[in-house]
């Protein structure tokens, strides 16, 4: 008898490119699980900015703190822990743009921006979608108007615990499941079993698996070091086996019903295949 599809692992990541928070239980919002990438870096344009450009941002640590979380540089003591709410406030506004996207955001505070500035290096601010900003999932995929937060596309990325297994069975040096940075980690079945579903539900929450997520140069970033794989690992190796189109595939783009709770050691359920 095949062992059952459990919720191994949840994580919220408060600001996008930065560090993750694995959490026990998280409530979810009509943009994903609630608190999960609310804030987003900037730069001087404000322009998005993420480890893709910017590897050092894996320095960025983020740890749990009451209603918010502390930002800490691994490398630099002197630095001391800056406290970020989980909820900013209206005093200073601003568009900035993600992708194709120009979203109405609000800033941080003054002493924030000079924090992540000073960690790394560049001038940059720290904002926040608040509920009155309006950001839509990819309109001819989001028949139900689903919206998203700083995620790159979608409010969810799911992936198998088997899938990274079968992963590190294929690499020289194996890799953790930071490199992919999901909001959902399960248990159960096999490698990639997740592309075939359609709909799913974890305990009684009902999810849709959209399509398959496209993975770009951050999986190669280690990210306790920041230091990008000499090798292009491990992306190469997926390149080999996991190639549709143009795009490397690891892990499914999910949108949900926009609330519940989800708890680790749910049982997932496989309600329709694609």
């Amino acid at each position: 008898m095949a062992a059952p599809l459990l919720l191994q692992d949840l994580y919220i990541y408060p600001v996008k490119s930065l560090g993750g928070i694995r959490v026990t239980q998280a409530e979810i919002e009509p943009r994903g699980l609630r608190h999960d990438r609310r804030w987003l870096l900037v730069d001087e344009r404000n322009q998005f900015m993420t480890q893709r450009q910017t590897p050092d941002m894996a320095l960025l640590r983020v740890s749990p703190a009451y209603n918010g979380f502390l930002l800490t540089h691994a490398q630099r003591p002197d630095l001391l822990p800056l406290y970020v709410p989980f909820e900013a406030t209206p005093e200073r506004t601003l568009f900035v743009t993600i992708w194709d996207d120009m979203v109405f955001a609000w800033r941080g505070t003054r002493a924030a921006d000079e924090w992540v500035s000073e960690a790394l290096g560049r001038p940059c601010k720290l904002v926040y979608m608040s509920d009155m900003a309006r950001r839509d999932v990819e309109p001819d995929l989001n028949p139900e108007g689903q919206l998203v937060s700083f995620a790159d596309g979608y409010p969810f990325l799911l992936i198998g615990q088997s899938a990274l297994d079968e992963l590190n069975g294929r690499l020289a040096e194996p890799v953790p499941m930071d490199r992919f940075r999901p909001n959902l980690v399960f248990s159960g079945g096999a490698p990639f079993e997740e592309d075939t579903w359609a709909e799913f539900q974890v305990g009684d929450v009902p999810f849709r698996a959209v399509r398959a997520c496209g993975r770009c140069v951050l999986t190669t970033i280690d990210q306790q070091s920041a230091e990008k794989s000499a090798a292009g690992e491990p992306l190469r190796t997926l390149a080999t086996y996991r190639t549709q189109g143009s795009k490397v595939m690891f892990g499914q783009n999910v949108t949900g019903p926009g609330r519940g709770l989800l708890r680790v050691g749910d049982t997932l359920q496989v309600l329709n295949l694609k």
